[in-house]
């Protein structure tokens, strides 16, 4: 089914919905009340107020933050932190900060939400036999999950849809039949039991911790904006929210007619089902959880592909593994991935554990997705200063609360906080370097350099290095080209071809363009082709490049017959050759400290990327790697005195 449809409002659409963006946080249930309550005394200020700041938990921050104002700021349909970044980047020099944070902190999200999502089902097979260990079985579906990323989701995607529809009535039906038993629960609405629980109860303000993790899945809901459409998500969404909050008022009205002091270990999501359905319940529990991995793991190849475009990440491998657009497989991300979910579950063992670790990150990257709101409010939608002011204010003040409140929890979390550092430090390091690296970018006007080409290539006393040479050049301006391809071509070994090639690629903001110009700047001799790639395509060169050459051919504006006499009385096709200029740090520099950071850190990061020949899809035979010294400030005043030569008789 096209994308187009399913960006209209129809059954399957929002079948779509429901198994694309809903899973993450459509899964809390299984732990975020259990966590609230704890090993607390289970009193009616204790629930009500539990259940009352979940409710306006995820009014506030789902409802009227995301769905309402957030899911406006599509680009070209497309959502996530950095389509939002590209929206509003024109409107500020230093928002690439917040970009990098908010994408940074996501992606370490990724090793939480699977362990604790998929942990909090299988825990409940407990209720079933006592004796059963839940982290072998966890480690097994996570595996076989992260095993079956190569593949593409095509087949079983099509599942996704009916399989959470069926968690969510699920969900829906037994949190009903509770409240229908303690239908005064409904009073929980009222926000004054959030407040008194808050304000009044022993440590209450610290219980935010655990109340954020009922919206922690509204990140990933606005990354995954393009897949479905702003309306059949909002829709959705008042579905979703009904069956997500009859089941927390379920847990709340099951632990109240329990009248037991505590939870004693229990967890209510499960207590509360007939026992008779209690297997059926964890298989369906367990499938929503692996559906909302999934969900968040191609959510995490989509990120970094994007980190690619933008220049914000070292070039690595990226996979197609099906014919549906953007969806995508990244093998050094994914067992990365899978290394940090192998070690969340071996360490905190249970979801209990786990989720004194969750939400420190995802509320960081709600805050950098509300600081960026604020610029596409005021400066594209054009709302009123005081306005944004005051949705900005509220926003900050509640985020601050719950980054103030997960925060206390970074004793049980200090590990992975090397993995978002990490993160951040190499978009920032990579993206630093390439502003760097363009300050020393040098452009001369082509033409002038015309006649030069021309008469290189009918000088048959130098050897022929190919009759196609191809650059891929930097300058935006047809008319210049780089000082260093000129340098190639002419003083480094000289490059006698037929034709002179030079293809420039234009990143778009919108993220699946793709299109091409041909300006044939000097007829059958120096042609300039430019590719317009949206951010979500990949820059595969080889591939393009040959399309635009079999145009050309076809509509009889190029002849690539080989010119060598012996060949062209063949008809054979006359070959190609790409060169692409590297750059290496020389010893010929004298550093301020940060900058000889931000290189020495850029040049080690480059040994562990994909090679330049690899991410733009140039297949090694046809391909030259230069290599180019790049000298940022030269030693100077260096102290070397002429001595007399002094001759032995």
């Amino acid at each position: 089914m096209e994308s187009a449809q399913l960006k209209r409002i129809t059954a399957a659409g929002i079948l779509v919905t429901l198994g694309i963006v809903f899973g993450d946080i459509g899964t809390s249930p299984l732990y975020v009340f259990s966590s609230i309550v704890g090993d607390r005394p289970v009193t009616e200020e204790l629930i009500y107020g539990g259940l009352s700041c979940i409710f306006w938990t995820l009014t506030l921050q789902t409802t009227f933050k995301y769905m309402i104002l957030t899911l406006q700021a599509d680009n070209h349909g497309e959502g996530g932190i950095f389509s939002l970044y590209t929206l509003v980047k024109r409107f500020g020099k230093r928002l690439f900060l917040p970009a990098m944070i908010g994408a940074g902190t996501m992606l370490a999200d990724g090793i939480l939400t699977p362990p604790i999502s998929v942990s909090s089902a299988i825990e409940g097979l407990q209720g079933i036999d006592a004796t059963i260990e839940p982290v072998p079985i966890v480690i097994i579906i996570l595996t076989l999950l992260f095993i079956f990323q190569q593949f593409g989701t095509k087949v079983v995607g099509i599942s996704f849809g009916p399989i959470m529809f069926i968690w969510f009535v699920m969900i829906a039906a037994i949190g009903l039949l509770q409240v229908i038993h303690l239908p005064h629960i409904l009073a929980a609405l009222n926000p004054v039991y959030a407040f008194n629980l808050l304000a009044k109860y022993p440590n209450g303000f610290w219980l935010l911790g655990a109340v954020f993790l009922a919206t922690t899945g509204a990140e990933a809901l606005y990354a995954d904006l393009g897949h479905c459409g702003r309306k059949n998500i909002q829709v959705t969404w008042i579905f979703v929210k009904i069956a997500l909050i009859l089941n927390y008022f379920g847990q709340g009205a099951w632990l109240l007619l329990r009248n037991k002091p505590s939870l004693d270990g229990l967890n209510p999501f499960y207590e509360m089902m007939p026992h008779w359905f209690l297997f059926t319940g964890i298989i369906i529990a367990t499938i929503a959880t692996i559906i909302a991995s999934q969900a968040l793991i191609s959510g995490s190849f989509t990120l970094i592909n994007e980190a690619l475009a933008l220049n914000f990440w070292p070039r690595i491998t990226v996979k197609y593994p099906t014919d549906i657009r953007g969806q995508i497989y990244i093998p050094s991300l994914n067992w990365i991935l899978w290394a940090g979910c192998m070690l969340t579950v071996l360490y905190f063992r249970n979801s209990s554990n786990m989720t004194a670790a969750y939400g420190f990150s995802i509320v960081i990257a709600m805050m950098m997705t509300t600081f960026l709101m604020s610029y596409y409010l005021h400066y594209i939608k054009k709302y009123h200063i005081w306005l944004v002011i005051l949705i900005l204010s509220v926003f900050i003040s509640v985020e601050s609360a719950f980054f103030i409140t997960n925060a206390a929890k970074i004793t049980q979390r200090w590990m992975f906080l090397f993995f978002e550092f990490g993160i951040i430090f190499t978009m920032y390091i990579w993206y630093s370097a390439r502003k760097i690296n363009n300050r020393f970018l040098h452009f001369v006007n082509l033409r002038e350099h015309i006649p030069l080409l021309k008469d290189l290539s009918a000088d048959t006393t130098i050897s022929k290095f190919s009759s196609n040479l191809i650059y891929l050049v930097k300058a935006n301006n047809p008319q210049e080209i780089e000082q260093k391809v000129i340098y190639s071509i002419f003083s480094r070994q000289p490059k006698r071809a037929d034709i002179y090639w030079f293809i420039h690629i234009e990143r778009t903001d919108n993220p699946y363009t793709m299109e091409y110009t041909v300006d044939e700047i000097e007829d059958d001799k120096v042609i300039r082709v430019e590719f317009r790639l949206g951010f979500r395509i990949q820059a595969r060169i080889n591939v393009l490049f040959r399309k635009v050459v079999e145009d050309m051919v076809a509509n009889h504006e190029l002849n690539i017959t080989s010119r060598y006499p012996s060949l062209k009385k063949y008809n054979l096709a006359s070959d190609f050759k790409f060169v692409i200029l590297e750059k290496f740090l020389s010893y010929e520099n004298e550093f301020t400290l940060r900058e000889g950071l931000i290189l020495r850190s850029y040049f080690a990061i480059k040994q562990l990327a994909q090679s330049d020949t690899k991410a733009f899809g140039l297949d090694n035979s046809e391909t030259r790697i230069e290599k180019i010294p790049l000298v940022v400030h030269p030693v100077a005043n260096v102290q070397l005195k002429r001595v007399p030569l002094k001759r032995h008789v």
